[in-house]
Protein backbone atom coordinates (compact mmCIF):
# COMPACT_ATOMS: atom_id res chain seq x y z
CA UNK A 1 0.00 0.00 0.00
CA UNK A 2 2.83 2.97 0.64
CA UNK A 3 4.30 1.56 -2.94
CA UNK A 4 1.12 2.07 -4.07
CA UNK A 5 0.60 5.63 -2.12
CA UNK A 6 4.40 6.83 -3.08
CA UNK A 7 3.47 6.59 -7.03
CA UNK A 8 0.88 9.26 -6.42
CA UNK A 9 3.36 11.69 -4.92
CA UNK A 10 6.31 14.46 -5.75
CA UNK A 11 9.32 12.27 -7.11
CA UNK A 12 12.94 13.88 -5.94
CA UNK A 13 14.59 13.44 -9.50
CA UNK A 14 18.24 14.77 -7.90
CA UNK A 15 18.50 11.14 -6.57
CA UNK A 16 19.00 8.19 -7.86
CA UNK A 17 20.11 6.83 -11.27
CA UNK A 18 19.17 9.34 -13.97
CA UNK A 19 17.74 6.74 -16.81
CA UNK A 20 15.55 4.84 -14.19
CA UNK A 21 14.25 8.12 -12.77
CA UNK A 22 12.74 9.92 -16.20
CA UNK A 23 11.40 5.91 -17.15
CA UNK A 24 9.51 6.00 -14.16
CA UNK A 25 8.68 9.39 -14.79
CA UNK A 26 8.10 9.40 -18.73
CA UNK A 27 5.93 5.67 -18.54
CA UNK A 28 2.92 7.42 -16.73
CA UNK A 29 2.82 10.67 -18.92
CA UNK A 30 3.09 8.40 -21.69
CA UNK A 31 -0.01 6.68 -21.24
CA UNK A 32 -1.64 9.87 -20.06
CA UNK A 33 -0.50 11.48 -23.29
CA UNK A 34 -1.92 8.36 -25.30
CA UNK A 35 -5.20 8.45 -23.63
CA UNK A 36 -4.98 12.42 -24.30
CA UNK A 37 -4.65 11.57 -27.73
CA UNK A 38 -7.87 9.40 -28.04
CA UNK A 39 -10.15 12.41 -27.38
CA UNK A 40 -9.53 13.79 -30.70
CA UNK A 41 -9.22 9.92 -31.64
CA UNK A 42 -11.92 8.98 -30.81
CA UNK A 43 -14.34 11.79 -32.04
CA UNK A 44 -12.55 11.26 -35.04
CA UNK A 45 -13.53 7.45 -35.28
CA UNK A 46 -17.33 8.51 -33.59
CA UNK A 47 -17.65 10.64 -37.05
CA UNK A 48 -16.14 8.77 -39.63
CA UNK A 49 -17.92 5.60 -38.83
CA UNK A 50 -21.40 7.11 -37.83
CA UNK A 51 -21.86 10.31 -39.91
CA UNK A 52 -19.60 10.31 -42.97
CA UNK A 53 -15.94 11.23 -44.35
CA UNK A 54 -16.87 14.86 -44.61
CA UNK A 55 -17.49 15.09 -40.79
CA UNK A 56 -14.01 13.50 -40.42
CA UNK A 57 -12.87 16.51 -42.32
CA UNK A 58 -15.21 19.18 -40.37
CA UNK A 59 -13.84 18.09 -37.08
CA UNK A 60 -10.00 18.16 -38.51
CA UNK A 61 -10.11 21.25 -40.54
CA UNK A 62 -11.40 22.99 -36.92
CA UNK A 63 -8.20 21.44 -35.25
CA UNK A 64 -5.28 23.86 -35.66
CA UNK A 65 -7.84 26.75 -34.77
CA UNK A 66 -8.20 25.17 -31.20
CA UNK A 67 -4.71 24.58 -30.98
CA UNK A 68 -4.06 28.21 -31.73
CA UNK A 69 -6.57 29.43 -29.27
CA UNK A 70 -4.55 27.18 -26.54
CA UNK A 71 -0.79 28.79 -26.87
CA UNK A 72 -1.28 31.23 -24.36
CA UNK A 73 -2.07 28.74 -21.65
CA UNK A 74 0.46 26.38 -23.10
CA UNK A 75 2.85 28.82 -22.67
CA UNK A 76 1.71 29.71 -18.84
CA UNK A 77 1.99 26.11 -18.40
CA UNK A 78 5.55 25.47 -19.83
CA UNK A 79 6.56 28.56 -17.44
CA UNK A 80 4.73 27.32 -14.67
CA UNK A 81 6.47 23.81 -15.21
CA UNK A 82 10.03 24.64 -15.15
CA UNK A 83 9.63 27.41 -12.29
CA UNK A 84 7.64 24.37 -9.56
CA UNK A 85 10.30 21.77 -10.62
CA UNK A 86 13.40 24.30 -10.06
CA UNK A 87 11.70 25.67 -6.79
CA UNK A 88 10.69 22.45 -5.95
CA UNK A 89 14.75 21.13 -6.91
CA UNK A 90 15.28 23.64 -4.17
CA UNK A 91 13.30 22.97 -1.61
CA UNK A 92 11.70 26.57 -1.94
CA UNK A 93 7.92 25.98 -0.09
CA UNK A 94 7.24 30.00 -0.16
CA UNK A 95 7.78 30.56 -3.79
CA UNK A 96 6.44 27.34 -4.97
CA UNK A 97 3.01 28.11 -3.21
CA UNK A 98 3.18 31.54 -4.92
CA UNK A 99 3.79 30.19 -8.79
CA UNK A 100 0.84 27.81 -8.12
CA UNK A 101 -1.80 30.57 -6.99
CA UNK A 102 -0.86 32.79 -9.62
CA UNK A 103 -1.19 29.79 -12.02
CA UNK A 104 -4.22 29.08 -10.88
CA UNK A 105 -5.88 32.87 -10.88
CA UNK A 106 -4.26 33.84 -14.49
CA UNK A 107 -5.43 30.77 -16.35
CA UNK A 108 -8.86 31.66 -15.08
CA UNK A 109 -8.49 35.03 -16.24
CA UNK A 110 -6.87 33.93 -19.35
CA UNK A 111 -10.14 31.44 -20.31
CA UNK A 112 -12.43 33.94 -20.23
CA UNK A 113 -10.54 36.52 -22.37
CA UNK A 114 -10.51 33.60 -24.80
CA UNK A 115 -14.16 32.31 -24.45
CA UNK A 116 -14.96 35.91 -25.12
CA UNK A 117 -12.94 36.79 -28.32
CA UNK A 118 -13.17 33.27 -29.62
CA UNK A 119 -16.90 32.77 -31.61
CA UNK A 120 -15.68 36.29 -33.10
CA UNK A 121 -13.15 35.27 -34.70
CA UNK A 122 -14.09 31.62 -35.33
CA UNK A 123 -16.22 32.31 -38.85
CA UNK A 124 -13.84 34.44 -40.19
CA UNK A 125 -11.03 32.33 -39.54
CA UNK A 126 -12.74 29.40 -41.30
CA UNK A 127 -13.25 31.34 -44.06
CA UNK A 128 -10.12 32.46 -44.39
CA UNK A 129 -8.49 28.81 -44.71
CA UNK A 130 -11.00 28.41 -48.07
CA UNK A 131 -12.91 25.98 -45.55
CA UNK A 132 -15.49 23.85 -48.07
CA UNK A 133 -18.56 24.77 -47.75
CA UNK A 134 -19.58 21.11 -47.46
CA UNK A 135 -18.19 21.13 -44.25
CA UNK A 136 -18.34 24.42 -43.22
CA UNK A 137 -21.01 24.72 -40.70
CA UNK A 138 -19.97 20.93 -39.22
CA UNK A 139 -16.93 22.85 -38.62
CA UNK A 140 -18.33 25.77 -37.36
CA UNK A 141 -20.06 24.60 -34.48
CA UNK A 142 -17.05 21.80 -33.60
CA UNK A 143 -15.59 24.76 -33.10
CA UNK A 144 -17.65 27.41 -31.17
CA UNK A 145 -18.50 24.40 -28.57
CA UNK A 146 -14.94 23.47 -28.03
CA UNK A 147 -14.38 27.74 -27.51
CA UNK A 148 -17.37 27.45 -25.13
CA UNK A 149 -15.49 24.86 -23.07
CA UNK A 150 -11.89 26.19 -23.26
CA UNK A 151 -11.74 26.86 -19.28
CA UNK A 152 -11.69 22.70 -18.67
CA UNK A 153 -9.13 22.32 -21.77
CA UNK A 154 -6.92 25.11 -20.00
CA UNK A 155 -7.04 24.31 -16.52
CA UNK A 156 -5.92 20.22 -17.06
CA UNK A 157 -2.71 21.60 -19.04
CA UNK A 158 -1.72 23.87 -16.95
CA UNK A 159 -2.72 21.92 -13.54
CA UNK A 160 -1.02 18.58 -14.79
CA UNK A 161 1.78 20.64 -16.06
CA UNK A 162 2.12 21.69 -12.56
CA UNK A 163 2.22 18.28 -11.35
CA UNK A 164 4.73 16.90 -13.76
CA UNK A 165 6.78 19.51 -12.64
CA UNK A 166 6.36 18.69 -9.34
CA UNK A 167 7.35 15.06 -10.34
CA UNK A 168 3.78 13.44 -10.05
CA UNK A 169 2.80 12.07 -12.96
CA UNK A 170 1.16 9.02 -12.13
CA UNK A 171 -1.79 11.66 -10.46
CA UNK A 172 -2.12 12.90 -14.28
CA UNK A 173 -2.12 9.82 -15.69
CA UNK A 174 -5.00 8.75 -12.92
CA UNK A 175 -6.98 11.62 -13.69
CA UNK A 176 -6.84 11.85 -17.29
CA UNK A 177 -7.49 7.81 -17.71
CA UNK A 178 -10.88 8.88 -15.83
CA UNK A 179 -12.11 11.62 -18.35
CA UNK A 180 -11.03 9.56 -21.43
CA UNK A 181 -13.08 6.81 -20.36
CA UNK A 182 -15.96 9.04 -19.91
CA UNK A 183 -15.47 11.20 -23.00
CA UNK A 184 -15.75 7.57 -25.09
CA UNK A 185 -18.90 6.86 -23.26
CA UNK A 186 -20.61 10.17 -23.92
CA UNK A 187 -19.36 10.64 -27.44
CA UNK A 188 -21.14 7.02 -28.42
CA UNK A 189 -23.88 8.42 -26.62
CA UNK A 190 -24.18 11.88 -28.04
CA UNK A 191 -23.72 10.77 -31.95
CA UNK A 192 -25.44 7.36 -32.30
CA UNK A 193 -28.23 7.87 -29.30
CA UNK A 194 -29.01 11.37 -29.21
CA UNK A 195 -28.13 12.08 -32.78
CA UNK A 196 -25.68 15.18 -32.29
CA UNK A 197 -23.27 14.32 -34.81
CA UNK A 198 -20.32 16.68 -34.87
CA UNK A 199 -21.70 18.96 -32.58
CA UNK A 200 -21.73 15.55 -30.03
CA UNK A 201 -18.25 14.96 -29.97
CA UNK A 202 -16.87 18.43 -29.13
CA UNK A 203 -19.37 18.18 -25.94
CA UNK A 204 -18.49 15.25 -25.04
CA UNK A 205 -14.74 16.45 -25.11
CA UNK A 206 -15.55 19.72 -23.21
CA UNK A 207 -17.79 17.76 -20.49
CA UNK A 208 -14.54 15.04 -20.21
CA UNK A 209 -11.98 17.54 -20.05
CA UNK A 210 -13.53 19.77 -17.15
CA UNK A 211 -13.90 16.82 -15.40
CA UNK A 212 -10.02 15.79 -15.47
CA UNK A 213 -9.62 19.62 -14.66
CA UNK A 214 -11.40 19.91 -11.15
CA UNK A 215 -9.52 16.25 -10.06
CA UNK A 216 -6.72 18.36 -10.74
CA UNK A 217 -7.11 20.86 -8.88
CA UNK A 218 -8.33 18.92 -6.24
CA UNK A 219 -5.45 16.78 -5.63
CA UNK A 220 -3.02 20.36 -5.86
CA UNK A 221 -5.14 21.43 -3.02
CA UNK A 222 -4.11 18.60 -0.71
CA UNK A 223 -0.66 18.50 -1.13
CA UNK A 224 0.60 19.96 2.36
CA UNK A 225 3.78 18.41 2.55
CA UNK A 226 5.52 20.28 -0.34
CA UNK A 227 3.54 23.64 0.13
CA UNK A 228 -0.08 25.22 2.01
CA UNK A 229 -1.65 27.32 -0.33
CA UNK A 230 -2.89 30.58 1.18
CA UNK A 231 -5.47 33.87 0.59
CA UNK A 232 -2.19 35.74 -0.41
CA UNK A 233 -0.79 33.14 -2.93
CA UNK A 234 -3.50 33.75 -5.10
CA UNK A 235 -3.12 37.58 -5.49
CA UNK A 236 -1.22 38.42 -8.69
CA UNK A 237 2.51 38.73 -7.80
CA UNK A 238 4.01 41.01 -10.74
CA UNK A 239 7.85 39.63 -9.85
CA UNK A 240 6.09 36.03 -10.34
CA UNK A 241 4.18 36.21 -12.75
CA UNK A 242 7.11 38.09 -15.30
CA UNK A 243 9.08 34.97 -14.23
CA UNK A 244 6.77 32.68 -15.57
CA UNK A 245 5.56 34.92 -18.84
CA UNK A 246 9.33 34.79 -19.25
CA UNK A 247 9.73 31.25 -19.45
CA UNK A 248 6.36 30.48 -20.60
CA UNK A 249 5.55 33.37 -23.37
CA UNK A 250 8.32 31.86 -25.68
CA UNK A 251 6.96 27.90 -25.31
CA UNK A 252 3.81 29.65 -26.02
CA UNK A 253 5.67 31.30 -29.34
CA UNK A 254 6.77 28.22 -30.59
CA UNK A 255 3.06 26.35 -30.19
CA UNK A 256 1.74 29.44 -31.75
CA UNK A 257 4.03 29.17 -34.62
CA UNK A 258 3.32 25.59 -35.55
CA UNK A 259 -0.50 26.48 -35.03
CA UNK A 260 0.09 28.68 -37.40
CA UNK A 261 2.07 26.58 -39.91
CA UNK A 262 -0.42 24.23 -39.48
CA UNK A 263 -3.00 27.09 -40.40
CA UNK A 264 -1.30 28.14 -43.65
CA UNK A 265 -0.61 24.48 -44.52
CA UNK A 266 -4.20 23.79 -43.88
CA UNK A 267 -5.25 26.19 -46.67
CA UNK A 268 -3.22 24.55 -48.81
CA UNK A 269 -4.42 21.33 -47.84
CA UNK A 270 -7.98 22.66 -48.30
CA UNK A 271 -7.33 23.57 -51.67
CA UNK A 272 -6.85 19.53 -52.48
CA UNK A 273 -10.44 18.70 -51.43
CA UNK A 274 -12.41 16.75 -48.99
CA UNK A 275 -10.70 13.41 -49.75
CA UNK A 276 -7.04 14.63 -48.82
CA UNK A 277 -8.47 17.13 -45.99
CA UNK A 278 -9.67 13.72 -44.42
CA UNK A 279 -6.66 11.85 -45.45
CA UNK A 280 -4.95 14.56 -43.42
CA UNK A 281 -6.97 14.21 -40.20
CA UNK A 282 -6.23 10.51 -40.52
CA UNK A 283 -2.43 10.88 -40.34
CA UNK A 284 -2.55 13.50 -37.85
CA UNK A 285 -4.33 11.17 -35.71
CA UNK A 286 -2.15 8.39 -36.13
CA UNK A 287 0.74 11.21 -36.12
CA UNK A 288 -0.18 12.24 -32.27
CA UNK A 289 0.28 8.24 -30.81
CA UNK A 290 3.83 7.76 -33.00
CA UNK A 291 5.00 11.48 -31.60
CA UNK A 292 3.76 10.73 -27.68
CA UNK A 293 7.26 8.89 -26.94
CA UNK A 294 9.37 12.04 -28.26
CA UNK A 295 6.74 14.55 -26.53
CA UNK A 296 6.79 12.38 -23.01
CA UNK A 297 10.63 12.25 -22.85
CA UNK A 298 10.47 15.83 -23.63
CA UNK A 299 8.31 16.90 -20.64
CA UNK A 300 10.00 14.08 -18.67
CA UNK A 301 13.18 15.71 -19.84
CA UNK A 302 12.02 19.36 -18.74
CA UNK A 303 11.28 18.32 -14.95
CA UNK A 304 14.31 15.79 -14.76
CA UNK A 305 16.56 19.36 -15.89
CA UNK A 306 14.53 21.64 -13.77
CA UNK A 307 14.98 19.86 -10.78
CA UNK A 308 18.68 19.03 -10.95
CA UNK A 309 19.52 22.69 -12.27
CA UNK A 310 17.76 23.73 -9.33
CA UNK A 311 19.46 21.36 -6.74
CA UNK A 312 22.33 23.07 -9.34
CA UNK A 313 23.69 19.73 -9.98
CA UNK A 314 24.41 19.53 -13.82
CA UNK A 315 26.16 16.45 -14.07
CA UNK A 316 23.38 14.30 -13.41
CA UNK A 317 21.54 16.81 -16.14
CA UNK A 318 24.12 16.17 -18.79
CA UNK A 319 23.85 12.49 -17.95
CA UNK A 320 19.97 12.38 -17.90
CA UNK A 321 20.24 14.17 -21.33
CA UNK A 322 21.88 11.42 -23.05
CA UNK A 323 20.37 8.88 -21.30
CA UNK A 324 16.72 10.25 -21.65
CA UNK A 325 17.37 10.94 -25.53
CA UNK A 326 18.64 7.22 -26.35
CA UNK A 327 15.38 5.87 -24.80
CA UNK A 328 13.03 8.51 -26.40
CA UNK A 329 15.20 7.67 -30.49
CA UNK A 330 14.88 4.17 -29.07
CA UNK A 331 11.34 3.94 -28.41
CA UNK A 332 10.20 6.28 -31.50
CA UNK A 333 12.19 3.42 -33.84
CA UNK A 334 9.80 0.68 -32.73
CA UNK A 335 6.83 2.17 -32.71
CA UNK A 336 7.45 3.76 -35.94
CA UNK A 337 8.61 0.55 -37.11
CA UNK A 338 4.61 -1.08 -35.85
CA UNK A 339 3.02 2.05 -37.57
CA UNK A 340 5.12 1.12 -41.05
CA UNK A 341 4.03 -2.31 -40.70
CA UNK A 342 0.49 -2.31 -39.20
CA UNK A 343 -0.73 1.13 -40.53
CA UNK A 344 -3.62 0.20 -43.12
CA UNK A 345 -5.54 -1.64 -40.50
CA UNK A 346 -5.15 1.73 -38.15
CA UNK A 347 -6.42 3.73 -41.21
CA UNK A 348 -8.90 1.70 -41.81
CA UNK A 349 -10.54 2.19 -38.44
CA UNK A 350 -11.57 5.91 -39.39
CA UNK A 351 -13.05 4.60 -42.17
CA UNK A 352 -14.22 2.06 -45.05
CA UNK A 353 -13.07 3.90 -47.78
CA UNK A 354 -10.22 2.00 -49.52
CA UNK A 355 -9.31 5.34 -51.51
CA UNK A 356 -8.84 6.90 -48.75
CA UNK A 357 -6.85 4.46 -46.48
CA UNK A 358 -4.25 4.08 -49.67
CA UNK A 359 -3.94 7.69 -49.53
CA UNK A 360 -3.39 7.86 -45.74
CA UNK A 361 -0.37 5.24 -45.65
CA UNK A 362 1.30 6.92 -48.65
CA UNK A 363 1.53 10.07 -46.48
CA UNK A 364 2.26 8.57 -43.25
CA UNK A 365 5.10 6.59 -44.90
CA UNK A 366 6.80 10.20 -45.88
CA UNK A 367 7.20 11.65 -42.76
CA UNK A 368 8.02 8.07 -40.90
CA UNK A 369 11.97 8.79 -40.96
CA UNK A 370 11.17 12.37 -38.70
CA UNK A 371 9.50 10.64 -36.00
CA UNK A 372 13.41 9.33 -34.89
CA UNK A 373 14.63 13.15 -35.43
CA UNK A 374 12.07 14.23 -33.19
CA UNK A 375 13.32 11.92 -30.30
CA UNK A 376 16.34 13.96 -30.77
CA UNK A 377 14.50 17.45 -31.00
CA UNK A 378 12.10 16.94 -28.12
CA UNK A 379 14.45 15.48 -25.59
CA UNK A 380 17.25 18.52 -26.32
CA UNK A 381 14.67 21.09 -26.07
CA UNK A 382 13.47 19.65 -23.07
CA UNK A 383 16.69 20.07 -21.46
CA UNK A 384 17.20 23.36 -22.60
CA UNK A 385 13.48 24.58 -21.05
CA UNK A 386 14.16 23.00 -17.79
CA UNK A 387 16.98 24.64 -17.25
CA UNK A 388 15.58 27.95 -17.93
CA UNK A 389 16.09 28.97 -21.60
CA UNK A 390 12.93 28.76 -23.86
CA UNK A 391 14.28 31.18 -26.14
CA UNK A 392 16.44 29.02 -28.03
CA UNK A 393 13.96 25.83 -28.84
CA UNK A 394 11.43 29.14 -29.70
CA UNK A 395 14.14 30.45 -32.43
CA UNK A 396 14.73 26.80 -33.78
CA UNK A 397 11.24 26.41 -34.08
CA UNK A 398 10.60 29.69 -35.94
CA UNK A 399 13.14 28.86 -38.78
CA UNK A 400 12.34 25.24 -39.46
CA UNK A 401 8.68 25.96 -39.48
CA UNK A 402 8.08 29.64 -40.72
CA UNK A 403 11.64 30.06 -42.74
CA UNK A 404 11.48 26.20 -44.26
CA UNK A 405 8.49 24.58 -44.10
CA UNK A 406 5.63 26.77 -45.53
CA UNK A 407 7.86 27.94 -48.15
CA UNK A 408 8.55 24.02 -48.88
CA UNK A 409 4.99 22.95 -49.19
CA UNK A 410 4.32 25.83 -51.42
CA UNK A 411 7.05 25.71 -53.30
CA UNK A 412 7.12 21.95 -54.27
CA UNK A 413 2.67 22.31 -55.00
CA UNK A 414 3.55 25.10 -57.14
CA UNK A 415 6.89 23.13 -58.97
CA UNK A 416 4.75 19.86 -59.49
CA UNK A 417 1.76 21.62 -61.04
CA UNK A 418 0.68 19.75 -64.36
CA UNK A 419 -2.83 18.83 -66.04
CA UNK A 420 -3.48 16.14 -63.73
CA UNK A 421 -2.43 18.13 -60.25
CA UNK A 422 -3.24 21.84 -61.50
CA UNK A 423 -2.57 22.78 -57.85
CA UNK A 424 0.53 20.73 -57.65
CA UNK A 425 1.17 17.16 -55.22
CA UNK A 426 -0.62 16.56 -52.62
CA UNK A 427 2.48 15.17 -50.94
CA UNK A 428 4.03 18.55 -50.87
CA UNK A 429 2.62 18.93 -47.06
CA UNK A 430 3.94 16.06 -46.33
CA UNK A 431 7.37 16.40 -47.76
CA UNK A 432 7.79 19.79 -46.24
CA UNK A 433 7.20 18.79 -42.93
CA UNK A 434 9.85 16.07 -43.15
CA UNK A 435 12.27 18.82 -43.85
CA UNK A 436 11.64 20.92 -40.83
CA UNK A 437 11.94 18.00 -38.39
CA UNK A 438 15.42 16.45 -39.70
CA UNK A 439 16.77 20.35 -39.87
CA UNK A 440 14.97 21.21 -36.33
CA UNK A 441 16.91 17.73 -35.04
CA UNK A 442 20.11 19.15 -36.35
CA UNK A 443 19.94 22.64 -34.82
CA UNK A 444 18.75 21.36 -31.84
CA UNK A 445 21.63 19.52 -31.26
CA UNK A 446 24.18 21.67 -31.89
CA UNK A 447 22.61 24.54 -30.22
CA UNK A 448 22.59 21.85 -26.87
CA UNK A 449 26.15 21.20 -27.20
CA UNK A 450 27.11 24.83 -27.44
CA UNK A 451 25.88 24.89 -23.65
CA UNK A 452 24.42 28.57 -23.14
CA UNK A 453 21.41 26.79 -21.81
CA UNK A 454 23.46 26.29 -18.89
CA UNK A 455 23.72 29.51 -17.44
CA UNK A 456 19.46 30.34 -17.20
CA UNK A 457 18.48 28.68 -13.94
CA UNK A 458 16.13 30.56 -12.07
CA UNK A 459 18.58 30.10 -8.83
CA UNK A 460 21.83 31.47 -10.93
CA UNK A 461 19.25 34.36 -11.77
CA UNK A 462 17.64 35.74 -8.38
CA UNK A 463 21.30 35.20 -6.66
CA UNK A 464 22.84 37.41 -10.02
Amino acid sequence: MDKFRRLFQATDMTEGVPWKQIMLFTLPMLIGNIAQQLYNTVDSIVVGRYVGDNALAAVGSAGPIVNLLLVLFIGISAGAGIMVSQYFGARDREKLALTIGNCIVASGAASVLIMIIGPFVSGPLLRLLRTPEAIFDWCHSYLNIMIFGMAGMVYYNILSGILRGLGDSFSALLYLLVSTVLNIALDILFVTQFEMEVAGVALATVIAQAISAVLCLWKLFRMNDLYVLKREHFKPNKGNMGTILRLGVPSGITQAIFSVAMIAVQSLTNSFGEMFIAANVIVMRVDGFAMMPNFSFGTAMTTYAGQNVGAKRYDRVLRGARQGTAMAVGTSAVITGIILLFGKYLMGIFTTTGELVDLSMNMMCIIALGYLAMGVTQSLSGVMRGAGDTMTPMWISIFTTIIVRIPVAYGIAYLTRSETHPGGRQECVFYSLLCSWLLGALLTAILYRAGHWKKKGLRQAEQD
